[in-house]
């Protein structure tokens, strides 16, 4: 039987009938316990990226990041060149939209995309373009993002969205994977922070699949075991609610294992699945909130980490249309921050300006209070606050994830509440 953690003293001084309960007890949840303990093993380590950015794989360049940064920048100068300017179009109060503005600004400069995901599905070339031309295209590709692994432009994550396991795109999908990895592993390692994608899942059978392909792969490049790690997407009602009424994602989660590293949802191929007309295929449309809170649901305590779709009203145009647009996406950023989702995807450079005015003004609005409830929580033995272990893990996830993104500093976090940031990951890191 494995150990309980139960206290040195155990049953001294309990009844006979009751000591024995307790080792029928433990015998009886014994495999409950080691479930909860594996299954659930709590948040992913590590930082998560605010958003991903998709491009079409043919059209990946080195400097891309840096490209997609100076694009955005640019529209901040011509559109929002005041605080106030840039405050009203983000949705940002006055007392922050200065802070926060210069902060973006210092973003867009040295790091201005997270994750990039090098796109071989819908955003690739239109279906029927011939194997031979993906084939090249996976080669150049793989050295481009060597490229930029080697040169430093690369962002922290990186990654390709292949098609998906369905029976008519299966042997396109596997030859991208597999002749991209080839060319990749032969200019250099895995990159840190690489994934694939997997889209359009509908069963826990694909999950599966895909984790088999990732164990192939590994050896037939000479990776370690686990080195590759992927993510799917939730397209399809199928991977909400399968045909016996169960939550096909639930036993996705457990099909993919460790490997299994995150769930996106997919806005526009999940509503026109569902027969939402065209003009309500949003990301606040209800039934993109039940299919999110059904994800949020199955992977809670699991390490897998979730990530909202994409808004595809591009800021260009004009200026009144760059601002409507940056007003638009920067509402749906922050509504999905309120509602736990900390990442998204992104399309287009100029949504950078109002991904992370959304996300650092999140976090700044959040700073006080929050630091406020965790020093509570450290001191509570003398100022008598009672704050649940579970939101001092909570408060410390969401400093934690600020200080990733460089939306607030350690500075910030230490004047407050008087924790570094290995006090934060301990905390956050705590199990119940």
């Amino acid at each position: 039987m494995k150990s309980t953690g139960r206290p040195a003293q155990g049953t001294a001084g309990l009844p006979d009938a009751i000591a024995q309960a307790i080792t029928e007890l433990d015998e009886l949840l014994a495999d409950s316990d080691h479930a909860l303990q594996t299954r659930y093993p709590g948040d992913r380590p590590g930082r998560q990226p605010v958003h991903t950015a998709y491009v079409p794989a043919d059209q990946f360049q080195p400097d891309l990041a840096a490209e997609w940064g100076r694009l955005a920048t640019a529209a901040l100068a011509d559109c929002v060149p005041s605080p106030a300017d840039f405050g009203a179009a983000m949705g940002l109060p006055d007392d922050i939209a200065g802070v926060v503005r210069d902060r973006v600004t210092a973003k867009l400069a040295t790091e201005p995309v997270e994750d990039f995901r090098l796109d071989f599905e819908d955003g690739y070339k239109p279906a029927g373009d011939a194997d031979a031309a993906e084939d090249a295209d996976a080669v150049a590709a793989a050295g481009r993002l060597a490229d930029a692994v080697v040169s430093g432009s690369a962002p922290p994550f990186t990654g390709i969205r292949s098609k998906s396991l369905e029976a008519a795109t299966r042997l396109r999908a596997i030859r991208t994977i597999t002749i991209f990895l080839a060319e990749l592993l032969a200019r250099g390692p895995l990159p840190a922070g690489f994934a694939l994608t997997l889209p359009k899942v509908s069963s826990a059978d694909q999950v599966q699949a895909l984790a088999l392909l990732c164990g192939r792969l590994e050896q037939t490049f000479g990776l370690p075991g686990g080195s590759l790690t992927f993510e799917i997407q939730a397209e399809t009602p199928q991977l909400i609610l399968g045909p016996d009424g169960s939550a096909t994602i639930a036993s996705c989660v457990r099909a993919g294992g460790a490997r299994l590293a995150g769930v996106h949802y997919g806005t526009y191929d999940y509503a026109a699945a569902l027969g939402v007309a065209g003009d309500f295929q949003r990301l606040d449309h209800p039934a993109a909130d039940h299919a999110r809170e059904t994800l949020q649901v199955a992977v809670a305590g699991t390490g897998v980490r979730l990530s909202d779709g994409s808004h595809n009203v591009l800021p260009a145009g004009s200026r009144s249309e760059v601002i409507a647009a940056w007003q638009q996406h920067s509402g749906l950023v922050r509504r999905a921050l309120e509602r736990g989702f900390y990442q998204g995807w992104d399309l287009h450079p100029a949504q950078l300006a109002s991904r992370y005015a959304a996300t650092y003004g999140f976090f700044a609005a959040g700073l006080p209070r929050a630091c406020e409830r965790l020093r509570n929580y450290t001191e509570s033995a003398r100022t008598g606050t009672l704050e649940e272990p579970a939101t001092a893990r909570a408060l410390a996830g969401f400093l934690l994830r600020g200080h990733d993104c460089g939306a607030i500093s350690a500075a910030d976090i230490s004047e407050r509440c008087g924790l570094d940031i290995a006090v934060l990951t301990s905390l956050r890191q705590a199990r119940r």
